[in-house]
């Protein structure tokens, strides 16, 4: 991999475990990123937030594991195959990455449903497009509709190998037709008609039910030790 200066952030309260201090190693904002290193740091396990490149670096912990699935191996569970039976009439559109007032509306409408009490709840627009988009990135909005209505939007970066699910959020009255477990599905789909390895899922912790669901996409792949292998859960 190109040499890449990283910076180290101060030990502050981990968003995901209790009682616990986090500290991530992120690109030096004066570095220029594009996709080509991206998809370099990527399979180093790192991960992108709006511009910025990080990954875990704490010191006595090492919960946060960057997983990716070969979606050419994939085959979906029982769970997985009535989501796609429920959307067979999903349809996808892919967008640019750009400002959309229904998206961020949209995005508010799930932020105050299942984080309320959290800042991204009060996101502003320029907060809100920061977040999920990219100056540097291959990066793509993809909008799901239910009965021609939009029902969710994942953001998806497109990187040399593969695909990364980066986030998605989606209308709380289409709960019933598991969104978020189908925006997933069909990105193992297009990334295997794109002929790509790779669908890379962020982080899996073990001990946080919000991170821990990635380990029913298999067979997942965890970076450990500086090295993908199969994820023992």
């Amino acid at each position: 991999m190109a040499s890449v200066p990283l910076l180290v952030t101060a030990p502050h309260p981990c968003s995901y475990l209790e009682r616990e201090l986090a500290q991530s190693a992120f690109v030096a904002p004066s570095f220029g990123l594009n996709t080509a290193i991206y998809s370099q740091l990527i399979a180093h396990g790192f991960r992108r937030s709006g511009d910025e490149v990080y990954r875990p670096h704490c010191a006595q912990c090492s919960q946060c594991v960057p997983v990716r699935l070969p979606v050419a191996q994939f085959k979906p569970n029982r769970n997985q195959k009535r989501c796609l039976q429920k959307n067979q009439q999903t349809a996808a559109i892919i967008k640019p990455a750009v400002f959309e007032q229904a998206h961020y509306d949209l995005y508010l409408r799930y932020q105050n449903h299942r984080h309320a009490e959290g800042n991204m709840a009060k996101s502003s627009p320029d907060e809100y497009i920061r977040f999920l988009g990219s100056s540097w990135c291959d990066t793509r909005f993809i909008e799901f509709f239910v009965a021609d209505e939009i029902a969710a939007v994942a953001i998806v970066d497109c990187v040399d190998d593969g695909l990364s699910a980066v986030y998605t959020f989606f209308d709380p009255k289409f709960s019933s037709y598991s969104p978020g477990v189908y925006a997933v599905l069909w990105q193992i789909y297009y990334a295997q008609k794109q002929g790509l390895e790779w669908l890379y899922l962020g982080f899996w912790i073990a001990d946080c039910p919000k991170m821990n669901y990635k380990d029913q996409y298999q067979p997942l792949h965890g970076f450990i030790d500086q090295q993908w292998d199969f994820l023992k859960k």
